[in-house]
């Protein structure tokens, strides 16, 4: 558990110490109700249980839904209203360019009149960074909870653009392979890309209209706020453009693929036919000379091996040439 309280006017950040032989919760609900005006505490939680949750849930008054979708995690990016208490349900993502693999977790975020809670769920943590951003520009804090509530989503956002990056990199080389001269079957890697893209999606989608919310609404009558949201909301709906388009792409490079497959199958069969009937011809002559009937001519002429011979070569020869002009070979 962490706790840190904030001063909306001076931007001091005051960070309480835990002790984790209760797992900080009475020294954090002792701050709590020695909050001052102007002050408001933002608590953070990983992977909490019923029981982590039970005492601060009654100072915040949160329903038992709430309390539910943030014990067990896996939720749809969504934003519920319980009361005085908004809860905000996040996906974090972070790559794994080795694998390719978008690994995911879960942030929930729920802002009082004077508290935010978050509890995260997963390696990855945005709360780190949210608390860094929040020191650096301590102007914010004078929404009150809600300074939290945008820095979590603004540094969620700009991890979805960071992976979006990655993922076109990875995109790009796997372009350049499809088109490449040397053959390699590439099917499992794109699918396994598309796969990754889609679950980028599943988490990207449903946020945008979550965040568009924000910036047209007056969440805690803070109507200075609108602009930062609006500019979170620009960068989600960009992400969430570039993941359609990285959709895309992965779609059409898996149709030339396997357009470039199936070319590569009819030359092959063009191979094998030009051989055929190149093999074919002294076959064809050969059976015509080892019939043995009675009467044939040539079987008493002197020439008439060499003559079947030489036919043979420049037959193989002349359809030899006709298939490499029309690059059959």
């Amino acid at each position: 558990m962490r706790c840190v309280v904030y001063n909306e006017r001076t931007g001091r950040a005051e960070r309480v110490s835990c002790p984790q032989d209760d797992g900080g919760h009475a020294a954090t609900l002792g701050r709590l109700k020695e909050l001052a005006e102007g002050e408001f505490a933002w608590v953070h939680l990983d992977g909490p249980d019923e029981h982590d949750l039970d005492e601060l849930s009654g100072y915040l008054d949160l329903h038992p839904l709430a309390v539910e979708d943030a014990v067990q995690a896996y939720q749809r990016p969504k934003r519920e209203r319980y009361g005085d208490v908004l809860a905000v349900a996040l996906k974090t993502l972070w790559y794994l360019p080795e694998g390719p693999e978008v690994e995911t977790g879960d942030v929930m975020l729920f802002t009082g009149p004077r508290l935010a809670l978050s509890v995260r769920h997963g390696p990855s943590d945005p709360t780190a960074e949210a608390a860094r951003r929040l020191e650096e520009d301590p102007r914010t804090l004078r929404f009150g909870p809600l300074a939290v509530l945008h820095a979590v989503l603004d540094t969620v956002v700009d991890s979805y653009s960071e992976v979006a990056l990655r993922i076109r990199a990875d995109l790009t080389q796997l372009e350049r392979r499809v088109f490449a001269p040397a053959r390699e079957d590439l099917i499992e890697e794109i699918y396994s890309l598309k796969r990754e893209v889609v679950e980028f999606r599943d988490a990207v989608e449903p946020l945008v209209p979550v965040v568009q919310e924000f910036a047209k609404s007056r969440e805690g009558s803070h109507k200075e706020a609108l602009p930062y949201f609006r500019d979170v909301a620009d960068h989600m709906q960009r992400t969430n453009t570039e993941v359609h388009s990285l959709d895309e792409l992965l779609n059409s490079a898996l149709d030339a693929h396997l357009a470039r497959v199936g070319t590569w199958q009819n030359d092959d069969m063009r191979r094998i036919s030009s051989w055929a009937a190149i093999l074919a011809t002294p076959t064809l002559i050969a059976g015509v000379y080892g019939m043995n009937f009675a009467h044939m001519p040539e079987l008493g002429w002197v020439y008439g091996y060499p003559l079947a011979v030489a036919m043979m070569v420049v037959a193989a020869g002349l359809l030899y040439r006709a298939f490499r002009r029309n690059n059959w070979l």
